[in-house]
């Protein structure tokens, strides 16, 4: 069993009515009930909670943190953001979710500004399957058609990807790279790009597997842990190299 946190602001729903038509009882609730047949054992948390409802004790016992967040990156609270941090580089895995590349977790693991170019204007998105024998690409045939969806750019301010999943193009002419996986410490990290709040992209079989995939590839390996400091010696010395 994975232990999910989905984290998401919950800011734009509650005072966007067009941002409630789609999601009436938040992002963070679709992708839980898009989510709910994979096995996983989900909760939900946001902004307003004590501690954004990413406590220790929630923190602890997550194996993989789902984040979403938009338009109140500054209310994170540092401390909570560098627990998150810490958690990855322990081993906890996190998928990052579209505006999510401004969130404090994400910025403090990428080392960079993160930013990009945008634009809102009902675009057509496909996004490109590029590593199609990658696991967050299975049941992925080609490529996922979003009819609607916000514009992202490059250049996209990011460390070099460990892998490149996919890719997107939009019919203003830009490209972004919308699937993009790294490591840290102990953790996996997977950025995936669509996810504008006035779309109902996070209702689509095709997004919901390819974050329901990220989920089992993010889930920690369960190996040993690894020593650091002072060591002592596996052998006996025995002589004088030459």
């Amino acid at each position: 069993m994975i232990n999910v946190t989905i984290w998401n602001e919950f800011v734009h729903e509650k005072i966007h009515d067009e941002v409630r038509e789609v999601y009436p009882d938040g992002l963070h609730r679709a992708l839980a009930d898009g989510l709910g047949g994979e096995g996983f054992a989900i909760r939900t948390a946001t902004l307003d909670q004590p501690e954004h409802g990413l406590s220790d004790e929630v923190l602890n016992s997550t194996d993989v943190l789902i984040w979403w967040g938009h338009m109140a990156h500054d209310r994170v609270s540092d401390e909570v953001s560098q627990k998150v941090a810490q958690r990855v580089l322990n081993g906890m895995g996190l998928i990052v979710l579209h505006s999510g590349h401004f969130s404090k977790p994400f910025k403090a693991l990428m080392g960079t500004s993160c930013d990009l170019k945008w634009r809102v204007a009902d675009e057509q998105e496909i996004v490109w399957c590029v590593n199609p024998s990658h696991p967050i690409a299975d049941g992925i045939e080609g490529k996922i058609v979003l009819e609607k969806e916000e514009m992202y750019g490059e250049f996209f301010d990011i460390p070099v990807p460990d892998e490149l999943v996919f890719v997107s193009n939009f019919q203003g002419g830009e490209v972004f790279r919308s699937g993009c996986t790294f490591r840290r410490g102990e953790g996996k990290i997977f950025y995936f790009r669509p996810g504008h709040e006035t779309y109902p992209t996070y209702y689509k079989p095709e997004i919901l597997r390819v974050i329901s995939n990220a989920v089992k590839w993010a889930y920690p390996a369960r190996s040993f842990k690894p020593q650091f400091g002072k060591s002592e010696p596996v052998r006996p010395f025995g002589g004088v190299l030459v």
